[in-house]
């Protein structure tokens, strides 16, 4: 039997030159599931993304989905991309060990914290310990220093360092447009004992809280300070009147990994890239 990608669409092209197409997936002619292949909105043209690929129950576990990812290489590599990626729901554990499989990496993934229906008591910090707004003579030095780290993380997993540092500059700008006034933003410094300790960026995103940023200094690291920045996080959450907390980590940094699970935190999505060679 011979799986194959048939368009349902004309190939949709915007006027900054974006692409997308969906496709059905075929065996012998006969559809078995679809599949929806687009740029990235923020890496442009050069990269693609598996936004949907799904096959229908009675097909699954016969070769189906790998041919079809493999397909939609092949048309990503014809769209002139260089790199393919693709997110995956932290549930969908077939999905993970198929991406895996083709080579696959996982670059970064969501997690999040319910504080649940009833809003719970703020938690305290240790004492010694208070979280405080972010003077103006502070952000100068902070915002280029978190710019900086974002980039870096992305060229450490694979992105030139021209994007990186695009997208870098770019999220910041939309996030940050009034830097410390800058709406439904929260920029905090962590105290210990007078002296500070860390940094916490804190928004929100589809009504829940999102750490943009957190931060222990790296002379201060290893004495609990990360672990009071997500408390400070949370009083803040609680206080704000939100579900629960959303974040993003980077993989290998697995002491950050290890202290959000510590906290609660789970996996949602995992977001995977490969190289097009």
């Amino acid at each position: 039997m011979t799986t194959t990608l048939r368009p349902t669409e004309p190939l949709q092209r915007d006027a900054d030159g974006a692409l997308s197409r969906h496709y059905t997936v075929c065996v012998n002619s006969r559809p078995v599931g679809a599949v929806h292949l687009a740029t990235h909105p923020d890496f442009g043209s050069s990269v693609a993304q598996i936004r949907e690929l799904a096959i229908e129950e009675p097909d699954r576990g016969r070769g189906r989905a790998t041919v079809a990812a493999l397909a939609a290489e092949e048309v990503a590599r014809g769209w002139g991309c260089e790199r393919i990626e693709a997110s995956v729901p932290a549930g969908a554990a077939a999905a993970l060990r198929l991406a895996t499989a083709l080579g696959y990496v996982v670059r970064n993934r969501a997690m999040e914290k319910r504080l649940g229906a009833a809003p719970p008591a703020p938690p305290a910090l240790p004492a010694g310990s208070r979280g405080r707004p972010m003077t103006e003579a502070e952000y100068g030095p902070w915002v280029e220093q978190v710019k900086e780290a974002y980039a870096q993380e992305w060229i450490t997993r694979g992105v030139p360092e021209a994007e990186a540092r695009a997208k870098s500059e770019l999220d910041h700008a939309t996030l940050l447009p009034d830097g410390l006034s800058s709406e439904g933003m929260d920029i905090l410094v962590l105290e210990h004992e007078g002296t500070p300790v860390g940094t916490l960026q804190l928004g929100s995103s589809e009504g829940w809280a999102f750490v943009y940023d957190v931060e222990a200094d790296e002379r201060h690291r290893g004495r609990g300070h990360g672990r009071s920045l997500m408390l400070l996080a949370e009083a803040q959450t609680v206080a704000a009147g939100r579900p629960g907390i959303r974040l993003n980590v980077f993989a290998d940094n697995a002491p950050a990994e290890r202290l959000y699970e510590s906290l609660g935190y789970e996996t949602t999505t995992y977001h995977l890239y490969k190289d097009l060679l």
